[in-house]
């Protein structure tokens, strides 16, 4: 399948020209450095295999925890502030203690992305194939995945597209004016400036009253070995295939009514209702709170509009957690205050703690 993403203008003056690369049927849109797209995947020779239904998962309750453990979460909590006062634990009198269940939906797919560039390196007498046979497309050419939903990238030279050009840079002559003194093998004193003189009618020592001094740059020859064929004169280029194996990730939470922040909950984990992983998910039907079955289906339905045009799907998974929230309503030194318990992890919150106090570092 040819690449068919628009090539960028030349690059500039210390980059190769365009004319420097050969024309590879089904690489036409590549460029130096990159920049021409993720290659689209050619279509599957067979169909995709149908997503399996979902089954509707359970309508699980999570048990109230107790106050113990409530009051045992607190003080740990308040144990780490060194700036709290453990007064509301041990005086504390919980009132009520509300439980929430809290949903969070999660979809993630594995895929396969690739790009092309045109590269160069020294030739120093590698093997050049371009022309002898055609080239393999971006997708024929195999490469090695990683274990499913492990990120990772691979860079494989391409076949027979290796030829030999002369350096851009140089134009071939391994070596480029010096930088430093403008080829000229010598630069302006910096002790008197170029006038030869220090003080008045004192010669300058450094350059013994020349003006100028020889360059250490170029050991004065005026030129350098050029860094881009790094003398060699020649250069060898080639298309490398970039391959990226990514995990794009989307998350919903189910709104409740605890009063508990979201962001809070990304802290934590929670007790795992219903995990699924299949080439393709379907999204879940029948879940007892709708606005996690609205978001598996639009989630599911954006991550093939968002990536399957440029990237290959290998892998999707989509889990369900339900996450225990309680609110723990207490009395001290007469007055209401509240805390919560949330997670697997018994993570604690409290925001308006009644007994803070400053600290300082004698």
């Amino acid at each position: 399948m040819r690449n068919t993403t628009a090539a960028a203008p030349a690059t500039s003056m210390h980059g190769p020209p365009a004319n420097m690369f050969d024309t590879v049927p089904g690489y036409e849109g590549t460029v130096a450095g990159g920049g021409g797209g993720y290659l689209p995947p050619p279509m599957p020779s067979v169909p995709m295999p149908v997503p399996e239904q979902a089954p509707s998962p359970p309508d699980w309750h999570i048990p109230s925890i107790s106050e113990d453990r409530a009051r045992e979460a607190f003080a740990t909590y308040v144990s780490s502030k060194c700036c709290y006062s453990s007064a509301p634990v041990r005086e504390g009198v919980i009132t009520n203690m509300e439980s929430f269940n809290t949903y969070r939906y999660r979809l993630e797919t594995f895929m396969e992305s690739r790009s092309t560039e045109w590269s160069q390196e020294p030739y120093t007498g590698q093997p050049v194939d371009a022309g002898v046979q055609p080239a393999p497309g971006p997708w024929q050419i195999a490469a090695q995945p990683p274990a499913f939903f492990q990120e990772h990238k691979q860079t494989i030279k391409v076949p027979y597209t290796s030829s030999v050009k002369n350096c851009h840079l140089c134009l071939g002559m391994g070596r480029n004016p010096c930088t430093t003194c403008a080829g000229a093998g010598n630069k302006v004193c910096w002790v008197c400036n170029g006038s030869g003189y220090r003080h008045s009618d004192d010669r300058c020592t450094h350059c013994n009253g020349r003006g100028r001094e020889n360059c250490s740059s170029c050991s004065s020859s005026g030129s350098c070995q050029c860094d881009t064929c790094r003398g060699k004169r020649q250069l060898l280029v080639f298309i490398n295939l970039n391959v990226k194996w990514s995990i794009e990730k989307d998350e919903f939470v189910a709104q409740d009514s605890s009063g508990l922040r979201v962001e809070k909950l990304e802290e934590v984990s929670g007790k795992e209702l219903f995990k699924d992983a299949q080439n393709m998910v379907y999204p879940v039907r029948g879940f007892p709170d709708v606005s996690v079955a609205q978001a598996s289906e639009r989630f599911v339905r954006d991550h093939q509009v968002k990536y399957a045009q440029t990237s290959r799907m290998l892998q999707q998974r989509q889990t369900i957690e339900l996450i225990a929230i309680t609110k723990v309503n207490y009395m001290w030194k007469g007055k209401p205050n509240v805390y919560y318990v949330y997670g697997n992890e018994f993570k604690v919150n409290a925001d308006d703690y009644p007994a803070t106090c400053c600290c300082s570092v004698m």
